[in-house]
């Protein structure tokens, strides 16, 4: 068996492999077919050492035939559709009254934010903490559906019913319904909040909760999460002041506040993780809720940018199960210059361990997270205009 060295050049990734590849011995490592689906998995294996049979690549060449050349449509990919779930959102909320079957739509929506959250929970964490290039118009459907991406996770770590959580999930997206144009608005100011702003803001619950019933919403744990979604149990919230708040409504605020805190405006930068936690458990006191939230979102979330004991800067990439010992995608060498290519780090080990939060992010804006996690694959989304709403 003749064996040639795998050319890196005719490996495409995320695509099936043509050939199959052996090691320097000629064992098998890959079969053909086989989805390399990231850049760090393809170094490791050129790395190790990666030969193909020269006898099955002639034989290849041999059986193909000239084709005409086809446009192709690559595979969704993950990074992708999350940034097309505000706009997915807008579309759906924009024709609230019109639209038939409202509750059906969202339903199909969430469900859709369920599967996104699925394929890779971390990559939806990710999405919520990078918001660098993020867009004010849009901050108000953005913010709806990383709430709802944390009411997901929240929900499970507190092993919530399915319906329950769905519920909960819905709540988030909707919570602002009449006044998510106005949330960008505000986003984008300089100044400090308007009296009438404030006015609309405190009775946004109440008029979400009524254009909600009046396009034949039912669910009374959806309703009254967003009706009692900035009451408070020392009678402190509003509209109404009342210390009587379900679960639903203190988990929707307490997840509604924390994303809030770490997403940027222009009268404000947003604050670090780290900052965010710090403030949730003081404000919550421990309670399980936060306790939740930050089990499942870590000291060190994916997106967080941060310095390792050997001098590196890099992305926390994925979770482990040490909140404050997650996997990093470095991105510079020890000297702090940038790589070209990514290596993921264990911060568990003493020497790649976190040491502190970066602070100058320039590098960061025009970094794809691509390169960071490969190309991501993920199920198409759902259209709120053709498809029927799910059962």
């Amino acid at each position: 068996m003749k064996m040639l060295r795998l050319p890196r050049s005719k490996v495409q990734i995320g695509a099936p492999l043509p050939w199959s590849v052996r090691d320097a011995q000629g064992l098998l490592l890959l079969s053909r077919g086989h989805v390399i689906e990231s850049e760090h998995q393809l170094a490791l294996l050129l790395q190790r050492g990666a030969f193909v049979d020269a006898e099955e690549v002639r034989a290849m060449e041999r059986d193909a035939e000239p084709v005409q050349p086809k446009v192709s449509v690559p595979p969704p990919n993950l990074f992708g559709l999350w940034n097309q779930t505000a706009e997915g959102l807008k579309k759906l909320l924009a024709s609230v009254e019109q639209a038939p079957d409202f509750a059906g739509r969202l339903d199909q929506f969430a469900q859709h934010l369920l599967e996104l959250v699925d394929s890779n929970p971390d990559i939806g964490i990710y999405c919520s903490v990078r918001q660098d290039n993020a867009k004010n118009f849009y901050y108000g459907y953005s913010h709806s559906v990383q709430t709802a991406m944390l009411c997901i996770l929240m929900a499970r770590r507190l092993n919530w019913p399915r319906d329950r959580m769905m519920s909960l999930v819905k709540a988030a997206l909707t919570m602002n319904l009449t006044i998510l144009d106005l949330q960008g608005q505000m986003a984008a100011q300089d100044v400090p909040m308007k009296d009438k702003q404030r006015a609309a803001i405190r009775q946004h619950p109440v008029q979400s909760v009524a254009l909600l019933e009046k396009v034949g919403v039912t669910d009374t744990d959806w309703l009254t999460a967003i009706a009692q979604h900035h009451e408070r149990t020392d009678g402190t919230g509003y509209p109404l002041g009342c210390s009587d708040v379900c679960e639903l409504a203190i988990a929707l605020r307490v997840a509604d506040v924390f994303m809030a805190k770490i997403s940027p405006r222009a009268l404000r930068s947003a604050l670090s993780p780290q900052e965010a936690v710090r403030e949730l458990y003081r404000e919550d006191k421990g309670g399980p809720i936060s306790t939740a939230i930050i089990k499942e979102f870590g000291i060190y979330p994916p997106g967080d940018f941060v310095k390792l004991a050997s001098g590196e800067l890099g992305i926390v990439v994925q979770r482990t199960g040490n909140a404050r010992a997650p996997i990093v995608a470095a991105i510079t060498d020890t000297a702090g210059h940038p790589v070209a290519r990514t290596v993921r780090h264990d911060t568990g080990q003493p020497g790649f361990a976190i040491v502190a939060n970066a602070t100058d992010k320039a590098m960061l804006t025009r970094l794809p997270p691509e390169r960071l996690y490969g190309f991501s694959s993920a199920p198409p989304g759902p259209s709120t205009q053709d498809r029927p709403p799910t059962a």
